[in-house]
């Protein structure tokens, strides 16, 4: 059975006794959207510090008053309530960073994606922390990796125009579009911990490097070493 809340509002009267409102108080069952939601944010909460692996059903369904019946009622087990978890901050993150970019500049977007995912380390850090843990559960939304293939797409169109534009081969439009949204992902991950420089920094310091390196980009880029295949 679902668990329950404490209603203390009594039958209206103002002259009952403490004692005799508490005997009158009723228990008032939360809606199933309700306990679902209530589950969920207990559920990213230990992913985010505990890992899938650490997180058992039973501290999930104690940390909400219910039985662990309840949590199998609603997401099938553990599994089921993680994928949700995940598919939300995946679809939080990518409608971040692809409703930020617009602005008719190539470099000012690329400010705008650095932004947006800083922006979403700040404020949705447990939701991050968990993307970017390594999980043994087949997710239909893919993985972290397969998130930050989807935001390379959008950057993607962008850097093919300016490929086109500048005489470049289009055809590698996808591979410099993973090179530069990898770079801000990774710089991400290292940033949610040490938090310096301020973010504003960090944006200014990768948009230094991804403008600068595409400015001076060679058409037909050279090995310099002695391996060349």
């Amino acid at each position: 059975m679902d668990g329950v809340a404490i209603d203390s509002r009594t039958s209206g009267k103002k002259d009952l006794t403490p004692a005799q409102g508490a005997r009158r108080t009723r228990r008032v069952r939360m809606t199933g959207a309700e306990r679902r939601e209530q589950l969920l944010d207990i559920g990213r909460t230990l992913f985010a510090e505990r890992g899938f692996e650490g997180t058992s059903v039973e501290e999930i369904a104690a940390k909400a008053g219910v039985s662990k019946p309840v949590v199998y009622e609603h997401f099938g087990g553990k599994e089921g309530l993680y994928a949700v978890v995940v598919d939300r901050e995946m679809r939080q993150l990518l409608d971040m960073v692809t409703g930020a970019l617009t602005a008719g500049h190539p470099r000012e977007l690329l400010e705008q994606a650095a932004f947006a995912l800083l922006d979403y380390i700040e404020s949705f850090t447990d939701g991050f922390r968990i993307l970017v843990r390594d999980s043994p559960v087949a997710q239909s939304t893919g993985t972290f990796a397969s998130l930050i293939s989807d935001i390379a797409t959008q950057v993607e169109d962008i850097l093919g125009h300016e490929f086109k534009t500048r005489g470049f081969d289009q055809k590698l439009a996808p591979l410099y579009a993973q090179a530069l949204v990898g770079m801000v992902a990774l710089t991400g991950q290292w940033w949610l911990d040490v938090r310096k420089p301020k973010k504003a920094e960090v944006a200014a310091h990768l948009v230094n490097l991804a403008w600068h390196g595409l400015d001076g980009l060679e058409q037909r880029p050279r090995l310099v070493g002695h391996r060349k295949s």
